[in-house]
């Protein structure tokens, strides 16, 4: 089961209570402002600032991205 559009409406980050955006792969939900991304385990978004990575710049041709913790 995926995330609701009415979730993902309400959801923000914790720490800088901005706005957070799906992944394109779906793994986590990224932050518009601070970048950190926080993981989607079982459906269930894992929003703990401890649990995030920051990401860093934007995702390389791969599909990969540069993730510091």
């Amino acid at each position: 089961m995926a995330l609701s559009t009415e979730l993902l409406e309400i959801l923000v980050c914790p720490l800088c209570k901005t706005k957070v955006e799906l992944k394109s792969d779906g793994s986590g939900l990224k932050c518009t402002q601070c970048k950190r991304v926080y993981p989607i385990r079982d459906d269930i978004p894992v929003m703990l600032i401890d649990e995030a990575q920051i990401e860093e710049g934007p995702e390389s041709p791969s599909g990969e991205t540069a993730a510091v913790r």
